[in-house]
């Protein structure tokens, strides 16, 4: 019998800054958006555009989802599962 697990999902973690963001959100609405994003990095981590630099750490990423209205600055750790949100916009 065939196995249908679903992919598994990157965790979602916040730098500092990014969490404190986070809990200046009191918008119920901008929460829920912010929600649908981090769902969509955690099943793709891939999806955000690389941001230019040469720094030797991972490479950071934004992703910009234009129907949300939110955008999320991120990397991904070595082994793909996990996303660390360093910067939020709602």
């Amino acid at each position: 019998m065939p196995n249908h697990h679903t992919p598994r999902r990157a965790r979602i973690t916040f730098s500092d800054s990014a969490a404190k963001q986070v809990e200046d959100i009191t918008d119920e609405a901008a929460l829920h958006a912010l929600d649908r994003t981090l769902v969509v990095l955690s099943v793709n981590p891939d999806i955000g555009e690389p941001i230019p630099g040469d720094t030797p750490g991972p490479q950071l990423r934004q992703y910009a989802d234009e129907v949300e209205q939110v955008r999320v600055l991120y990397f991904v750790t070595a082994l793909r599962t996990v996303v660390v949100v360093a910067y939020i916009e709602v």
